[in-house]
């Protein structure tokens, strides 16, 4: 076992993207892993192709809990019955939207508000159940608006939502995450761990090479003062996603790396 799961009292989970090659050969043997690095809070989608039943056993004989789901911008409009059934089956806490469609890459302030209006409405619905929504930042809401961003319109109208900072995609998108967290301390409720190799520039596209992800605190991103600043907030649980092709061999360097941090 890598790490005792708390780092300042904060649980640090994996965003089972992490390991979607894996997951797609072998679930019983990638939920194993998982284990064996010690991390027992994940964050997914669905069963990963087993029978829901079957895939819940595994999590609880590798002493994983899912307390996150993602839900697609589409399900949320159209199918939230089947979200809210999912995260319930779980026990799942938290659902989490991970990007909004853009056609040719447009985003602007007719779309931004668009999706607040319709995470707002989730939000609110999605609490009647006693599950919390969250959007995870993608980078293209740092695009200018105003004197300001259109992140910045998005957190100054969330009523009934919260963000997931992946940390990644705002520094990428041409933001600051450390500073985020202090301009909206109660803004924020979980986040994504991830690094961004040297000498990458970012753009607000919300796409990048899955390799500029780099193992935690080798990159440009300050993830000790992150996840300080996330303990000072109270930010329950911190994610790690790495996206890189080498992820089974970055996620425990990342782990000791915040261990490191104790």
């Amino acid at each position: 076992m890598l790490l005792t799961n708390t780092i300042f009292a904060q649980e640090v989970g994996l965003q089972l993207y992490s390991l979607r090659n894996e997951l797609k050969k072998n679930v019983p043997e990638t939920l194993a892993l998982i284990n064996k690095w010690g991390i027992t809070k994940v964050e997914g989608k669905g069963s990963y192709g087993l029978p829901m039943s079957e895939f819940k056993d595994l999590l609880e004989q590798n002493n994983l809990k899912m307390v996150g789901i993602v839900a697609g911008f589409k399900d949320l409009q159209h199918n939230l019955d089947n979200v809210i059934k999912e995260a319930k089956s779980f026990g799942a806490e938290y659902i989490m939207c991970g990007s909004v469609p853009r056609e040719n890459n447009k985003w602007g302030l007719k779309e931004t508000k668009h999706a607040v209006e319709v995470f707002n409405k989730t939000g609110k619905m999605l609490k009647e159940h006693g599950l919390y929504f969250v959007y995870h930042t993608h980078g293209y809401e740092f695009r200018r608006w105003n004197n300001a961003t259109l992140f910045d319109f998005m957190a100054q109208n969330a009523i009934n939502f919260t963000f997931e900072l992946d940390v990644f995609w705002t520094q990428f998108g041409g933001a600051d995450p450390l500073a985020l967290l202090k301009k909206y301390p109660t803004k924020f409720t979980l986040l994504h761990l991830k690094d961004l190799k040297h000498g990458i520039k970012g753009n607000n596209t919300g796409k990048a090479d899955g390799d500029t992800n780099v193992v935690l605190g080798q990159g440009q991103i300050d993830i000790a003062g992150i996840v300080a600043e996330a303990k000072k907030i109270g930010i329950k649980y911190m994610f790690i996603e790495d996206e890189s092709s080498t992820s089974t061999i970055q996620i425990p360097k990342s782990l000791l790396f915040l261990e490191s941090l104790e």
